[in-house]
């Protein structure tokens, strides 16, 4: 497995060399030196180096390492430090978005920021043990705090750069509190820390209102700046020369972290972050490093990946991942923002990234004070009450091979399969597609009798299960099943032909280059990049009796620009409609596309392009079959 994940990153390495060597502008420098080719050299050397050296070496304890977390499935993720006391607001102005971006968005001077609110910051109600307690309550097995934020503010005592907690009026160090008391409860604990982005470093990329430096929003020199401004390397590993690693080997070394969480990579070049990442291994090999501190095109040298912040769903993604939610819309804590999601959210988003072999590191904001918000509260407490009933088809699982359900997901462990149903059937009849193994036994998790539930074959695919009334959970019920006389399932989804069906664009046979799925936000589960008439989107299903559905396309474009013609194959039969442009800042379109008559057996929708002007086609979400 580690030499075949080495291979992909060498033949990756060619790739990214290619590419970036054509995007290297024509200039040189009073030497004749190519700008930029230089950069590009040492990202190719320090990759070479890596790929058959350190790197190498330290995958070979990459299973060990990640036992732990692979079993743990569920974190705590806590954005936490001196912009927490604000709360999103700045001289009586509510600002928007991230409220841990402050100091960015407000463009506030170094002086000021340090003066108004890092000598200020008191957090005399924080508690370290009751922090720790509330995640382990809530479920979670692995906690992960911000150590040093884009501000460059740690929230730790530094003696390697000493713009530290020690300047503050509360003159203590949270994190080693934090540590002493994850260990004493037997919980996984670790740090997030900005290694690339630092408003504060005078040579750090980020600040672009005080420093003029790169990176920032003004986007000077690009976004690859070190390509065209190479001039600022040497000021860069002076950063990292004097800051990020010695703060890195010094939360290592003061609280033995079982986990490091990086950020924003492309702050950096290539070579910076690489050499960050061996100067950890070096010290440690125990450590687990998350996928977003070295990172190139879609690979990277951490041990998972990371997948786009406060996903609501999930693309397909192979070996380790991690998803990040959020409580409401901010990571660290907003006064003023009360979208807070409902706990069967979280629930369904927890069983879901686990069914597709994921982790959830969910994020809370505590406030200024220490204390955390009630919101936060009754939604940790929430997920607690339901993991106290539902945890083994979490800790430990994995994903099943039985394909997409309509009713929810599947997760397993060992010879246990787990069906967690999100949409208990009226009639109390529960479908499971593609099961072609035998049950042994069956019963509701949360049915301390274990009461057997009866069961039939419908074919040789598919198995119903007799269910007794109302569901026992709205959020989630979950069903095991013990399994013998084992075989493989069949890998076609059966829709119900009793209700409406969704075919989701992340479900679906991406055909043709260069097609990719949207990060799974909100109005952003989309498939992008179609661009050519040799793409096309495929959904193959199954049905045990003949049904007329009216079929919609869920979709939106790049721009108000965006328009064309699609059409849609539906076993050969091909028709044709023409789509008007919505954003997704507009929302989502639901266009009608005609009726369809389905007989039983397995079917083909086929979406292919024809025509568009504009950016790209539509980006596809959802066909939905509407009875």
């Amino acid at each position: 497995m580690i030499k075949i994940k080495r291979n992909l990153l060498i033949l990756a390495l060619v790739l990214y060399s290619v590419a970036h060597f054509a995007q290297v502008p024509d200039r040189k420098d009073e030497q004749g030196m190519e700008l930029g080719k230089l950069d590009l050299k040492q990202d190719s050397l320090a990759l070479q180096e890596a790929l058959t050296g350190w790197w190498e070496k330290a995958n070979d304890t990459s299973e060990e390492r990640m036992s732990w977390y692979n079993d743990a499935k569920f974190g705590c993720f806590v954005h936490w430090g001196v912009y927490s006391a604000p709360g999103g607001e700045w001289k009586g102005k509510q600002v928007a978005g991230y409220s841990e971006h402050l100091m960015r968005k407000e463009k506030i001077p170094l002086d000021e920021y340090r003066k108004t609110l890092v000598e200020t910051f008191n957090p005399n109600e924080f508690d370290a043990d009751e922090w720790i307690r509330c995640a382990k309550k809530a479920g979670m097995r692995y906690f992960i705090v911000t150590a040093k934020h884009h501000d460059g503010f740690a929230m730790f005592f530094s003696d390697a750069y000493p713009y530290d907690m020690r300047l503050t009026k509360f003159n203590r160090d949270p994190m080693k509190e934090l540590a002493d008391a994850a260990k004493k409860q037997g919980i996984k604990f670790g740090f997030y820390y900005s290694h690339a982005f630092d408003w504060e470093h005078p040579d750090a990329p980020g600040n672009d209102w005080e420093y003029r430096n790169p990176g920032g929003d003004q986007l000077l020199c690009g976004s690859s700046w070190w390509l065209s401004c190479p001039q600022f390397l040497p000021h860069v590993e002076k950063y990292v020369n004097e800051k990020s690693i010695p703060q890195i080997l010094e939360l290592i070394h003061k609280y033995q972290p079982d986990i490091l969480w990086f950020d924003t990579p492309h702050k950096l070049p290539l070579y910076e972050n690489i050499r960050i990442l061996k100067a950890i291994r070096e010290v440690s090999a125990d450590i687990v490093v998350n996928g977003r501190l070295a990172r190139f095109g879609s690979n990277n040298f951490g041990d998972y990946k990371n997948t786009g912040d406060r996903a609501a769903y999930f693309y397909p993604v192979e070996g380790y991942w991690e998803s990040i939610p959020t409580t409401n819309e901010s990571y660290g804590y907003s006064r003023h923002d009360y979208s807070h999601k409902p706990v069967g959210h979280f629930v369904r988003l927890l069983a879901t990234a686990v069914s597709k072999g994921g982790n959830i590191l969910m994020n809370v904001g505590p406030m200024g004070n220490g204390k955390w918000d009630d919101n936060d509260l009754r939604i940790f407490n929430g997920i607690g009450r339901w993991l106290e009933v539902y945890g083994e088809s979490i800790y430990g699982n994995a994903a099943t091979d039985l394909p997409v359900q309509t009713w929810g997901v599947t997760t397993r462990k060992e010879d246990v399969i787990y069906l967690h149903v999100y949409d208990w059937p009226k009639n109390n009849e529960l479908v499971v597609g593609g099961l072609a193994s035998d049950i042994a036994e069956s019963w509701i998790v949360s049915d301390k009798k274990k009461e057997a539930i009866e069961y039939s074959r419908i074919s040789d695919k598919d198995v119903i299960l007799k269910l007794n009334g109302d569901a026992p959970d709205t959020m989630n019920t979950v069903i095991a099943l013990t399994l013998k006389n084992v075989k493989e399932s069949y890998p076609v989804p059966l829709l119900d032909p009793a209700r409406d069906n969704t075919l989701l664009a992340f479900d679906a046979i991406l055909n043709g280059k260069d097609l990719a799925f949207g990060d799974g936000k909100p109005n952003r589960n989309y498939v992008r990049n179609w661009k050519r008439n040799d793409q096309s989107l495929q959904w193959k299903f199954r049905l045990n009796d003949p049904v007329d559905y009216k079929l919609y396309i869920l979709y939106n474009t790049v721009s108000e620009e965006d328009r064309g013609i699609v059409s849609i194959e539906v076993d050969g039969k091909k028709s044709e409609i023409s789509y008007t442009p919505f954003t997704e800042r507009q929302g989502t379109k639901n266009l009608y596309a005609g009726e369809i008559k389905l007989e039983k057996g397995e079917h083909l929708i086929t979406l292919k392009g024809k025509e568009y002007h504009g950016n790209e086609y539509m980006r596809p979400i959802a066909l939905y079959l509407n009875k």
